[in-house]
């Protein structure tokens, strides 16, 4: 075992989620890799002091540029808002230090397209930080997709629908304000990711984008973000689906949740029951045939480190945690370990088509682009 010192970017949500992650997974996977905390950074030194403090990093910074500069810092983590990650990856990525950058990848297309080949140049490990495919039912539900459980995929239907902006009456804050941080930009990406990993590349598509609060309290004078979004696509391999994406779907709390229809099945898989995964085969009596509820548990991928015992469940801390095991592995093998940087830029391609779609009412073609 030899330890590699951590430089995460970032202390709130995101930042701390990433600092237990780093501090868990040498026990939780026995890496061979050992994680050190040993800077962090945020807006201000005070504030960076603050969360070192808490999480256990030896040093803080208030400048992100001390912290990747840093000779003892061998990785970095990037879980600060979108419009840093490009300045920060590519720093690191100069100094030949291994990124792992929380989605979306950056703030625009030309952020993703300049992080990537800054990442081929450097040839170093690269990871966005997609953590909700990676529940051992979501995982469960590749294999059996890739196994033909459900024979050739035909349909999907995917949505991320939360309802934390959903009081058209709260006063605006930072999320209302900036195209990179409105529904496209915030939640999209993770349902677009599952979409990629389940089916396959998109082809097409078409979409229609709006923002349901455009004056609320505060935004006098400013143009609000976009609150819902839809496409209707068609896959490379011909399935048709759909995708939606909300934050002010009233009720739903962690909505990332997808249907998969195949020849010979169908797969349904809801976050809010993340433990769970429905699968119907079609075989046997045909009066006896229906969804059955599958339990996680130590037969499913990434289950057993946590816990050894069916139906007990992983949380969502524990995604992030085999999130933080795939970066040290794509460290210590020198092999990309997916959702690459380049696997990032193909989601903020189809934001982009799904942007271009919406403004001029027309079907998009992807593989043209």
């Amino acid at each position: 075992m030899r330890d590699i010192g951590i430089g995460i970017v970032g202390g709130g949500y995101m930042g701390k989620a990433h600092s237990v992650a780093m501090a868990a997974v040498g026990a939780v996977f026995n890496t061979t890799l050992r994680p050190r905390l040993e800077m962090i950074c945020a807006t201000s030194d005070a504030s960076a002091e603050g969360y070192r403090a808490a999480y256990g990093f030896a040093r803080a910074t208030g400048d992100w540029r001390v912290l990747v500069d840093d000779p003892r810092v061998q990785a970095v983590v990037i879980a600060s808002p979108q419009d840093t990650h490009r300045a920060i990856a590519e720093r690191a990525f100069a100094l030949g230090k291994p990124v792992l950058c929380e989605k979306p990848l950056g703030a625009s297309l030309e952020d993703a397209v300049a992080m990537v080949a800054a990442a081929q140049a450097a040839g170093v490990a690269n990871m966005v930080g997609f953590n909700y495919i990676r529940t051992p039912a979501s995982a469960y539900a590749r294999q059996l997709v890739q196994s033909g459980a459900i024979g050739e995929v035909i349909w999907f239907r995917g949505e991320h629908t939360e309802d934390f902006d959903a009081d058209g009456t709260s006063p605006a804050k930072w999320r209302n304000f900036g195209v990179a941080n409105g529904t496209m930009g915030d939640l999209a990406p993770h349902m677009i990711n599952a979409a990629l990993a389940l089916v396959g590349p998109i082809a097409r598509l078409t979409a229609d984008i709006g923002t349901v609060y455009p004056n609320r309290p505060g935004a006098e004078g400013r143009e609000v973000n976009d609150d819902i979004g839809q496409f209707l696509c068609r896959f490379a391999n011909g399935a048709m689906g759909h995708l939606s994406f909300s934050r002010v779907a009233s009720g739903r709390k962690m909505g990332y949740a997808y249907e998969i229809t195949g020849t010979k099945g169908a797969i349904r898989f809801d976050q809010e029951d993340q433990n769970a995964l429905w699968l119907y085969q079609a075989q046997g009596e045909a009066a006896q045939r229906g969804f059955t509820k599958i339990l996680t548990g130590p037969l499913h991928p990434d289950y057993l480190p946590f816990c050894q015992g069916p139906g007990h469940g992983t949380g969502y801390q524990d995604q992030i945690i085999i999130e933080a095991r795939d970066f040290l592995r794509a460290i210590e093998t020198a092999t990309p370990v997916w959702p690459t940087f380049a696997d990032g830029l193909e989601v903020s391609r189809i934001i982009a088509a799904a942007r271009h779609s919406a403004a001029c009412g027309a079907w998009v073609n992807l593989e043209a682009s």
